[in-house]
């Protein structure tokens, strides 16, 4: 039973399950990503470019492949030797803006603990030896 309560104890500490949140955060995150490079970002590409669908974009190393056939076909045909490059072109896109999105949220991040360091302290009391010379001297205004 050690084992099973040592398991219990690590899984549910504060930084598992920071990990946990923050892996399926990510997840979807990478999914909106996603759309935003499919959905927006390639049909502007696209329109600059011509070609809607990187996914189709290679070179046939060896064999015989007809002209603007398909990825997936021309996998199918036998003794060829392909270099998809097209995917690698959208996964590309899609991690630069992952990573710029990631980058700023970072920096928005760091500029708000920035700004609450900077929020001035409130100004400390006097001393104690403060207090008593205050004291000594209205004492001697006294007088």
């Amino acid at each position: 039973m050690g084992f099973v309560k040592e398991f219990k104890e690590f899984a549910v500490k504060g930084s598992v399950m920071d990990l946990a949140v923050g892996v399926i955060i990510g997840g979807a995150f990478g999914k909106i990503i996603d759309s935003v490079v499919k959905d927006l970002i390639m049909p502007l590409i696209s329109a600059v470019i011509g070609s809607v669908d990187f996914s189709n974009l290679y070179v046939v190393l060896k064999g015989n492949v007809e002209a603007k056939l398909a990825l997936e076909e021309a996998r199918k045909i036998p003794d060829t030797v392909i270099f998809a490059y097209g995917n690698f072109i959208s996964v590309a896109i899609n991690f630069l803006l992952l990573a710029f999105a990631v980058f700023l949220l970072v920096k928005g991040i760091n500029a708000m603990k920035r700004k609450q360091e900077a929020e001035p302290a409130a100004p400390a009391g006097p001393s104690k030896e403060e207090v008593l010379l205050a004291e000594i001297r209205d004492l001697l205004k006294a007088k």
